[in-house]
């Protein structure tokens, strides 16, 4: 453990191999004769956990509805729901890891958690923030950075990506609670046929034929976008987590050989769980948790067979709520997560070519695509209602970090950061005007 430290968190993005990494952990744990257990939290998780652990020949048992106990295994894969009833059958562990570790949050999690302090405790996480904007300062006492989602994209590890967008779907008046969207309040707005930017004409034009992941808000809006996928002669199946396992297993497999081009879930494929296979997302839930935006892109982030990019259709304006998936962020055990160069945070006006109609960001001079020089204009966001324009990151930045640039003091960065609607302006202004001050150019 670093330098002692019995409880350490590990950030490192969706992808990344951080199941892999684990079951070599605790082979190591196991030739030390020490007692582990993997904590997770749902039943997919703990196949996938089973296949890695397979993968390097590590004995293991599983403590899970539906499986055989073995307590004489040293090392134990278990379920969150089922480790909280069964805990008191097995021999105190000396190590747990805590997969998607920000759900320490949680009462049973806390509870099993506070039951071993003499343990060493090791958490894994892709987003070390908790919707309540509480840290895990509480539960770790270091951090440790896996590579950065840019580092894994430009050595292969994750899979390039296209980002599409529409004009953000309103979501004033829209209450807030337990640190997102009221999601009924959501269904209202967002579960109609007229939903800006139309997922099934846009799926067409954008992704035809790719397999893709739809997030969406409640289970009535799901069933209703498979409905009108099926419709349009898309074969699509809803999944959540109520669905019968035999069904929603079946369903994960014909999605990935190619029978299912569409499977739409609520809450189900958001942390974690790697559905083979993935190369489009289509969210079509907003969300104030850049945590939760974060995992599903990721889900579209993974490498498959054949694949050179991932497409994501953001019907939700969550790219320009949060930024793109391979800004660098830097996380802290106090809560949230600041962009290193730019705040992490929304992107400004896009723009449409008049020759080629690709979208990009309105600072660009020339058309990225077909050379096209644009009209010198007063800077202005210009969008087609409905339709989905394709973001630019590394313009994004370049633009993002000539404003920041421009914020010549404190109170300068604070206004910037207002304007670009962070929760906390002023941190992050005090953040990026500590940084300065170290490189001596304020």
């Amino acid at each position: 453990m670093l330098q002692g430290c019995k409880s350490i968190l590990l950030q490192s993005p969706t992808g990344s191999g951080k199941t892999l990494l684990t079951a070599f952990m605790l082979k190591t744990a196991a030739e030390r004769r020490m007692r582990a257990w993997f904590v997770v939290h749902r039943r997919e998780l703990v196949k996938q956990s089973i296949r890695a652990f397979s993968q390097i020949e590590l004995p293991y048992g599983v403590i899970s509805a539906g499986w055989w106990e073995d307590r004489k295994r040293p090392i134990q894969i278990a379920s969150i729901q089922s480790l909280i009833r069964r805990y008191q059958k097995y021999e105190a562990p000396n190590l747990i890891v805590w997969d998607e570790a920000h759900h320490l949050g949680a009462k049973s999690w806390q509870e099993l958690h506070a039951l071993y302090p003499t343990a060493y405790h090791v958490g894994l996480t892709a987003t070390p923030c908790r919707l309540d904007g509480k840290g895990l300062s509480g539960f770790f006492k270091e951090m440790l950075n896996g590579p950065s989602v840019a580092w894994l994209i430009d050595h292969g590890f994750l899979s390039k990506y296209r980002i599409f967008a529409p004009s953000s779907p309103s979501v004033e008046g829209i209450h807030t609670r337990m640190g997102d969207f009221n999601k009924n309040e959501l269904n209202v707005v967002l579960d109609k046929p007229t939903i800006t930017g139309d997922a099934i004409s846009h799926y067409q034009r954008l992704a035809p034929n790719k397999r893709a992941v739809v997030f969406c808000v409640s289970i009535e809006h799901s069933k209703h976008v498979v409905a009108q996928f099926m419709a349009a002669g898309i074969n699509a199946q809803h999944v959540d987590g109520e669905t019968q396992t035999e069904v929603r297993d079946d369903a994960i497999r014909r999605f990935t050989n190619g029978d299912i081009k569409v499977l739409s879930n609520v809450e189900l494929f958001g942390e974690g769980f790697d559905v083979p296979g993935i190369e489009a997302a289509i969210l079509l839930r907003p969300t104030q948790s850049l945590g939760l935006y974060l995992q599903q892109v990721g889900r579209a982030l993974r490498p498959s067979s054949g694949k050179s990019e991932a497409i994501i259709l953001d019907h939700a304006g969550n790219c320009q709520r949060h930024g793109f998936p391979d800004e660098e962020r830097v996380w802290s055990l106090e809560g949230g997560a600041v962009a290193r160069s730019t705040g992490g945070a929304g992107v400004t006006g896009v723009k449409v070519c008049e020759k080629c109609f690709a979208a990009q960001f309105s600072g660009t001079p020339v058309c990225k695509f077909c050379g096209f020089v644009f009209e010198v204009r007063p800077r202005e966001v210009e969008h087609r209602e409905g339709e989905l324009e394709e973001l630019d990151p590394k313009i994004a930045r370049i633009q993002k970090a000539r404003e920041q640039a421009g914020a010549k003091d404190l109170a300068g960065l604070i206004a910037l950061g207002k304007s670009r609607g962070y929760k906390s302006p002023a941190a992050w202004a005090r953040y990026v005007w500590e940084a300065r001050s170290k490189r001596g150019n304020k």
